[in-house]
């Protein structure tokens, strides 16, 4: 890769400019989320939990998912504002800032992933071959970040509303991704009307694997790449169609 050495040291960079100034550094990659579960294995237990077996689990793969998509499309739409000096005044590709961002969370999705094994095996959850498939929905995941994160730095280039409205965005997409409560008492028309929601999908299908130990089907797996190659395209397209002039409003 051409730009290899430079993508390494923004990787590194991103990483380390994260928890600088902080006392427990890179630990808040794992303190953070657990608080968050702590929290809501607290609040929502009494209300949601009764009736779901391995509760926490349950609200661990829901918080792990939705925790890194949050993080990878908040960094990947600043990236190019906030790295205008740079690729200003050096001439390098810009879209490296945005998948840069993403492997940076991808990183911190990977520490809290082995606190979450960790959790699994606390909670009674038996490990087995099927664990292997896991590292599908983390691949299109990632390529569902990438994605969006190309579509939102572009816009929030143009318009700087975009990171609030993004923000009131993720809000109702954390309620209507069945974080914290299960979809099995809904009507099937209902039930269906999530899988229009790509992070439902991939939340929904580690707990799958993890906790009933069933592999999704051929179709469920389908729209899982469909919908990231979707977002994936649309992000590229939209990208190089504006990247020669993204740098006149900078």
């Amino acid at each position: 890769m051409k730009h290899s050495f430079l993508f390494t040291q923004l990787v590194r960079r991103d990483f380390s400019k994260k928890y600088k100034g902080t006392i427990l550094g890179m630990i808040w990659s794992l303190l953070s989320p657990l608080l968050l579960l702590l929290i809501m294995r607290i609040v929502f237990t009494n209300f949601f939990g009764r009736g779901i077996p391995h509760y926490t689990t349950f609200l661990f793969c829901g918080n792990l998912f939705f925790s890194f998509f949050t993080e990878a499309t908040n960094a990947g739409m600043v990236s190019l504002r906030n790295n205008a000096p740079i690729f200003t005044n050096i001439s390098i590709p810009k879209h490296l800032f945005v998948v840069a961002s993403n492997v940076q969370s991808l990183i911190n999705f990977s520490l809290t992933l082995i606190v979450f094994f960790f959790f699994c095996f606390l909670d009674g959850i038996k490990f087995t071959q099927k664990f292997l498939l896991l590292i599908y929905p983390v691949l299109t995941m990632v390529c569902l970040t990438i994605g969006i994160g190309l579509i939102l730095s572009v816009l929030y280039v143009y318009f700087r509303d975009v990171i609030y409205l993004w923000d009131v965005f993720l809000r109702l997409l954390s309620y209507i991704s069945a974080i914290f409560y299960s979809i099995d008492n809904y009507s099937e028309r209902t039930q269906l009307l999530f899988h229009f929601n790509p992070v439902f999908l991939h939340i929904n299908y580690f707990r799958k694997i993890v906790i009933d130990s069933i592999i999704p089907g051929i179709i469920y797996q389908g729209f899982l790449g469909l919908y990231s190659l979707l977002f994936l395209g649309v992000g590229i397209l939209i990208y190089n169609f504006n990247k020669n002039k993204l740098i006149y409003h900078l």
